[in-house]
């Protein structure tokens, strides 16, 4: 989880939303992203089995949303992921894609869910308090994100967007070899 490369993605998602709209989608992504992480450090292990999932299906699956998300940040049309209509502003993009895959995303999970697999309560707190502070640091960052697009310039950001979506779709593609080649002992 990287606060400030998170930037450029959450700026150009909500980029029709005004102020306060901005302020709920940080803060109801960043609660979600925690929750998410939070569960699956305190239950992962137990969730997988419970639905039978493997961590390659897990990355695959991830890997193909975050692909989607950067593929359309890529495109120069409106995002089907941003809105429900032309007129109305989504505020569910804090749930998807920002909070999951984007902000707890299967290599956020997977990580975190290593880090304790076989640590202490005093490792599972570190965990949990270290991932606090990134949810913290990344909405203040999501805040001051109106700032850093002033600052810098609309043309700058969108570059900038245009070069995370890139990313965003590498880092999905790679996350989808990574699950098959587990998945086939490559």
């Amino acid at each position: 989880m990287n606060p400030i490369a998170n930037v450029p993605i959450f700026s150009s998602l909500v980029e029709d939303a005004d102020k306060e709209t901005k302020r709920k989608i940080s803060r109801k992504a960043t609660s979600i992203a925690f929750l998410i992480v939070f569960l699956f450090v305190l239950l992962g292990k137990f969730i997988f089995e419970l639905f039978g999932i493997t961590i390659p299906a897990f990355k695959i699956t991830g890997g193909i949303l975050i692909f989607f998300v950067g593929f359309e940040m890529l495109q120069s049309k409106r995002s089907a992921v941003k809105h429900l209509k032309e007129t109305a502003f989504d505020e569910n993009i804090a749930i998807s894609p920002l909070a999951i895959p984007i902000l707890a995303g299967p290599g956020t999970i997977v990580t975190a869910m290593n880090f304790v697999s076989s640590g202490s309560y005093v490792r599972i707190s570190i965990v949990i308090a270290v991932f606090a502070l990134m949810c913290i640091l990344t909405h203040w960052a999501f805040q001051l994100g109106d700032k850093i697009v002033l600052r810098v310039g609309k043309n700058v950001i969108t570059v900038i967007g245009k070069i995370m979506g890139l990313i965003i779709a590498i880092i999905g593609t790679t996350m989808i070899i990574e699950g098959i080649k587990v998945s086939f002992d490559l």
